[in-house]
């Protein structure tokens, strides 16, 4: 972390950044909004649907699919169940679906894989645990929407309360190669029903399908005290805790796995968005911070479930816990090749200029975020 003259650190830099060139707020965003839904519509003519709609039971995703009815788009609404879906989040996606009269498809992870492959990275070391599962739910949605010869699929990311991530904490989502890796070292059940997309497949289906993501939610004033209010009035959505709880490994990963073995407190990244999108106060931040990360009755009660359904006891769990952290980087990765192979044909054309250096040490700081 560095900071200026003025005192503002790099991550809040980035976030103003990225806000100015991608948030778009009040009449000029929603113009702006209304003219995509027109461009969605007529791509979609002629077919079943005009999008595909990435949902969770949480409150960005559902937000974004409230906003997609009231623009008259017609999506479908895909969710990836890997087994760890609280009976809130089910009953927030059913709610959504039937009032908003969408359809919706739920691909099911066989259970006994995705056991495997959260017990590998658990054992692995890495940071990213959550990797498995961010990695399907993009693979599932860009497969979807090529298989359906669909243009657009609408997402509830959104820099207003998700735009500061310090990149150590996370790897990158793409990395279907990374995931391989650690599976192949920790894992023992073929992966046959999860879905992964690889680095040329994802280059190929943005360049040749053309396929584009819609942060729909970055076009908006996005309050999510407000979008929480209008969810519960309209559609019977329930408030499920803490930001991305409506799964419970993500509640367990977040609350306790972080903090204890990484020394990571996402709650930091969370209130910081909030911060510079002026929806929380840096002393209310640290007020909250102050407060425990977990209940202890609702750990408890997770740790039982989650080491019961992983098939550890709790004594292998903690000793996972205290092995120390391992870089990504330690097994195969697409970001650590591609690296290797610019650094190879720099060192080659490096007589040729005096500002491919500097070209290499740019990509290098930037490749891993």
């Amino acid at each position: 972390m560095t900071f200026d003259h003025e005192g503002i650190c790099n991550y809040c830099q980035l976030w103003s950044q990225r806000a100015e060139r991608f948030i778009h707020r009040g009449p000029k965003g929603i113009h702006m909004l209304e003219k995509l839904a027109t461009d969605i519509k007529n791509s979609g003519k002629g077919k079943k649907y005009d999008c595909i709609l990435g949902i969770s039971g949480g409150v960005d995703s559902t937000y974004a699919a409230y906003w997609a009815s009231r623009l008259g788009l017609n999506p479908l609404v895909v969710h990836l169940d890997n087994g760890w879906n609280t009976e809130l989040a089910v009953k927030n996606i059913e709610h959504i679906v039937s009032k908003l009269n969408f359809d919706l498809y739920t691909h099911v992870v066989r259970w006994e894989e995705f056991k495997d492959l959260h017990l590998s990275f658990l054992k692995s070391g890495v940071v990213d645990i959550e990797l498995p599962t961010d990695h399907a739910i993009y693979a599932l949605l860009l497969k979807t929407a090529k298989k359906h010869g669909i243009k657009t699929i609408i997402s509830g990311y959104n820099i207003a309360t998700e735009g500061v991530i310090p990149s150590p904490w996370v790897w990158n989502k793409l990395d279907w190669l990374n995931i391989k890796s650690i599976h192949q070292a920790f894992g023992t059940i073929p992966l046959k029903s999860y879905p992964r997309i690889t680095f040329l497949e994802h280059f190929l289906a943005i360049l040749l399908s053309k396929i584009k993501i819609v942060n729909i939610l970055d076009y908006l004033d996005y309050d999510k005290n407000e979008a929480k209010h209008i969810l519960t009035n309209e559609l019977g959505w329930k408030d499920y805790g803490g930001k991305h709880f409506e799964s419970v490994f993500t509640r367990f990963y977040q609350g306790h796995i972080l903090p204890k073995k990484f020394g990571i407190d996402k709650r930091k990244a969370h209130f910081s968005s909030l911060i510079c999108s002026n929806h929380m106060t840096r002393d209310d931040a640290i007020q909250k911070l102050k407060e425990p990360i977990y209940d202890k009755e609702l750990l408890k009660q997770d740790l039982s479930f989650v080491t019961k359904k992983l098939g550890l006891s709790t004594e292998e769990l903690e000793i996972i816990l205290n092995e120390p952290p391992c870089s990504h980087l330690n097994y195969s990765s697409y970001i650590n090749s591609i690296y290797k192979t610019h650094e190879r044909l720099f060192s080659m054309l490096r007589p040729l200029t005096k500002l491919i250096p500097s070209s290499m040490k740019f990509w290098k700081q930037t490749a891993y975020s």
